[in-house]
């Protein structure tokens, strides 16, 4: 039989984008399905619109806008299936979507996550999972490439977007979920490379398709969320071998963001970032250590999940100089770590 899975759909505002979701949920889901709605707060007709087309889900009411990490942890614990399915509102499925993500955990039972191939609405590549560089920038694999670009076949990735993201409830549970502290941006960055950390295997169903409606450009409240959440990661998941190793590139590199801040006109964003790191150093070295003490692999084996290349839509590619010194550094530190006969460190 195959296994339950319990959709957890945070909402804040979405009655405007919910008919999709609502229609492609109703043609999926079966009787042992569980649907959750995690509402944050919303001010428009979102619950109103949700219990007029789907009255049998479940819905949860925050308090006030907790973040999408915390509300999915509310979703999770409100359930109770083998699987879950974490669903962004403004989410199309492809009628065999569902069908297909829920064979993956028969067909890859070493994955402990994974997601679809998720599509922009013109039909070109949103992310067939996640990439993410040595110095802990993240972001949507192939985005704004051709269909036709995706392989036919499953295969790993260093993280699975939150947007479509299927997940084993005893591997959630083992590694703790999204980080609430988080709120929004790199959340589901930050559990791929935990599930890595930790043993698990993180992949992709590129045959499973669902369209979503992504705007990268939020302004300068995001470039603050991503770098503070960035600098949480490598914090908390990097190996202290790797941490080491890396100290000289994320020294040079945080000089290079803050020049590509000033130009681009976030600096302010930035700089209040690194200060909100600082002021949570206590909290994030708590965090570190329960994290670590869930390694099960060497850091050079946690490393072969990292990418050298800067090749993403995000950021003016630097010059050719600085990606041929930048890849042959990371080189060397892998070579390194791969040559340590060490315990797991």
């Amino acid at each position: 039989m195959s296994a339950a899975i319990a959709v957890v759909v945070v909402t804040h505002d979405s009655a405007g984008e919910l008919d999709d979701l609502l229609a492609g949920l109703d043609r999926a889901l079966g009787e042992e399905d569980e649907i959750i709605f995690v509402d944050s707060a919303s001010r428009d007709r979102t619950l109103a619109r949700i219990r007029e087309r789907m009255p049998e889900a479940r819905v949860i009411e925050q308090p006030g806008n907790l973040g999408f990490a915390s509300a999915c942890r509310a979703g999770a614990q409100a359930s109770g299936a083998p699987l879950l399915l974490f669903l962004n509102p403004d989410v199309r499925l492809d009628r065999d979507a569902f069908t297909r993500l829920r064979a993956i955990a028969a067909s890859q039972p070493a994955w402990a996550a994974w997601q679809p191939a998720i599509m922009l609405p013109d039909g070109r590549i949103n992310t067939s999972g996640g990439v993410v560089h040595f110095i802990g920038l993240g972001w949507a694999g192939q985005c704004g490439e051709p269909a036709s670009a995706l392989p036919d076949h499953p295969h790993e990735v260093a993280f699975a977007s939150g947007a479509a993201l299927v997940i084993r409830r005893e591997a959630w549970e083992a590694v703790g979920g999204f980080e609430d502290s988080y709120f929004l941006y790199g959340e589901d960055l930050d559990l791929g490379l935990r599930l890595w950390l930790a043993g698990y295997r993180v992949g992709i169903e590129p045959r499973a398709r669902v369209t979503h409606h992504y705007d990268f450009d939020k302004g300068t409240r995001k470039w603050y969320l991503l770098e503070r959440n960035r600098w949480s990661t490598l914090l908390a998941d990097y190996p202290p071998a790797l941490l080491f190793a890396l100290a000289p590139a994320l020294a040079v590199s945080e000089l290079a963001l803050l020049a590509v801040a000033a130009r681009d006109r976030w600096l302010g964003a930035k700089l209040c970032a690194n200060l909100a790191v600082l002021r949570s150093l206590p909290r994030l070295l708590v965090r570190r250590r329960r994290v670590q003490s869930l390694r099960t692999i060497r850091a050079a084996t946690f490393a072969e999940r990292l990418s050298s290349s800067l090749e993403n839509p995000y950021l003016r590619q630097p010059p050719g100089l600085l990606v041929a010194l930048q890849t042959a550094y990371f080189a060397l530190v892998r070579l390194l770590l791969r040559a340590s006969v060490s315990r797991p460190c």
